[in-house]
């Protein structure tokens, strides 16, 4: 019986709800998941309808499926389909080896809540959540055009795991859309447990450390890019979705930019960019100054940072990977430790990596600034991805800094930029629009131009182009 071979598959797991009922005559069985299912969704509208039927063919199927109440009955056939539709929560009602799906899945995602990570001062505060639709539909109820197109998949060989793929269809280039299919379609592994497991398969080759992927909690962000011409990838069961391609510049910006004047946006994406340098070369510069190119600092300033440095007994390299290490250590801890500690952690580091440091004569005070002005630095941007990539250039600027003095930050500063300009993102330049030089676009990247003059699609990822508004 199907019955008792949908039981085998499931290893006649505790949590599988087998139900035979008799039913004018007709011996008919329902299958669901228990902690899938909703209970109560079967009990008041699937059970007590079936109760009441009367059945005038030998063959009930196509009865029982346009008597029970559900916008998305399907009638299954194999043994496959059965168990798929069983984990995704829906009901199954079997008849002579043929089997009806119904949607009874149980609510097991938490309400739409508050943006947590992404937090702007300025607009929007729902965030996206665990649920699919829930995610879908916070994006639908800011573009309400049928130009929006969601393509659909399953990926992992046990998980399973829905996909979406959004874009525009009137604005994207579609030669990007089948590009990102074929990539995850291309995925063969178990189990896809969140979108953060996406970027390993969708993320260029040539790229080591910059992010070339987008991951927000902000549904009003996702709407944005795709009326940029990007393409949004929803993950069932994760509440962050993933934009690409994205460039350099997006890393400046913000949502709260586009609020405010454009004098003010300006300077604040300015300060971001001086952030992005400060937390890759300050570092390096002190080191070079104080090891090999002493000549250049004014006399009072050399002489102020040797009667500081007089007591240290190591190198200048080692003072500060201890201390940049040490930071890393200190902002991990701070991360993972439970509410309950509160500042604990963050005061017994301090303590320990300050005051302590100087007194024992292992750190000068003037590295310790210069460490916690990087880090700062590097704190300014949001994207977990961004700041590892500026810790390891800030690294390895030290590095070439102890050895070869201002020389190497130079060789350093042209292997940076090198990278920058070889990276791409969906095989779109990650420099884009500086390399290659759009002008039209340059009015929305550092600095920002009047927002009636902005256009907001970029000619390499769609093929509609705005035209500039003119005055």
């Amino acid at each position: 019986m199907l019955s008792e071979e949908i039981k085998n598959a499931f290893g006649n797991a505790t949590d599988l709800i087998v139900r035979p009922f008799i039913i004018d005559n007709r011996e008919i069985t329902l299958v669901m998941s228990e902690v899938m299912g909703s209970s109560s969704y079967v009990n008041d509208f699937i059970l007590k309808k079936l109760l009441d039927l009367k059945f005038t063919k030998e063959d009930i199927i196509d009865e029982l499926l346009n008597n029970i109440p559900t916008n998305n009955g399907k009638i299954l056939t194999t043994l496959e389909e059965i168990t798929d539709y069983i984990c995704m929560g829906f009901a199954l009602i079997l008849y002579d080896n043929k089997a009806i799906a119904i949607e009874a899945r149980s609510t097991l995602d938490r309400g739409i809540g508050e943006v947590s990570n992404e937090s702007t001062i300025m607009g929007s505060k729902d965030a996206f959540n665990e649920n699919f639709n829930t995610n879908v539909g916070l994006i639908r109820r800011r573009l309400r055009t049928n130009e929006l197109y969601v393509d659909g998949l399953f990926v992992g060989k046990s998980s399973k795991t829905k996909i979406g793929i959004l874009y525009m269809h009137n604005i994207a280039t579609l030669k990007n859309v089948n590009d990102i299919k074929e990539r995850l379609k291309n995925i063969n592994v178990d189990g896809i447990i969140d979108s953060g497991y996406l970027k390993t398969y969708l993320d260029t080759k040539t790229n080591l450390l910059f992010p070339t992927i987008t991951s927000t909690e902000r549904p009003d962000l996702a709407s944005q890019a795709l009326l940029e011409g990007k393409i949004v990838i929803v993950t069932d069961n994760s509440p962050n979705v993933l934009i690409t391609p994205t460039f350099f510049v997006d890393y400046l910006h913000t949502p709260d930019d586009y609020y405010g004047k454009a004098i003010n946006t300006s300077f604040v994406r300015i300060v971001r960019f001086i952030a992005f340098l400060t937390a890759i070369f300050i570092p390096a510069l002190y080191i070079a100054l104080t090891t090999h190119n002493q000549d250049i600092l004014p006399l009072p300033i050399f002489l102020n940072f040797a009667s500081q440095r007089e007591s240290v007994p190591f190198s200048a390299l080692i003072e500060a990977l201890f201390m940049s290490i040490s930071f890393e250590i200190l902002r991990e801890s701070d991360i993972r430790k439970p509410a309950a500690l509160g500042s604990s952690v963050s005061i017994l580091g301090g303590l320990i990596l300050g005051d302590a440091a100087v007194n024992a004569g292992i750190i000068s005070p003037i590295m310790i600034i210069v460490i916690s002005i990087s880090a700062i630095s590097g704190l300014a941007f949001s994207s977990m991805e961004m700041i590892g990539a500026l810790r390891w250039w800030r690294f390895i600027m030290m590095i070439l800094a102890m050895f070869y003095g201002l020389f190497g930050i130079f060789v350093g500063f042209i292997i940076l930029l090198a990278s920058l300009v070889t990276t791409s993102s969906l095989h779109v330049p990650y420099l884009a629009p500086f390399s290659p030089f759009i002008k039209n676009e340059i009015k929305d990247t550092l600095i920002k131009g009047e927002s009636k003059k902005i256009r907001k699609r970029n000619p390499l990822l769609t093929k509609n182009i705005i035209r500039e508004v003119k005055k």
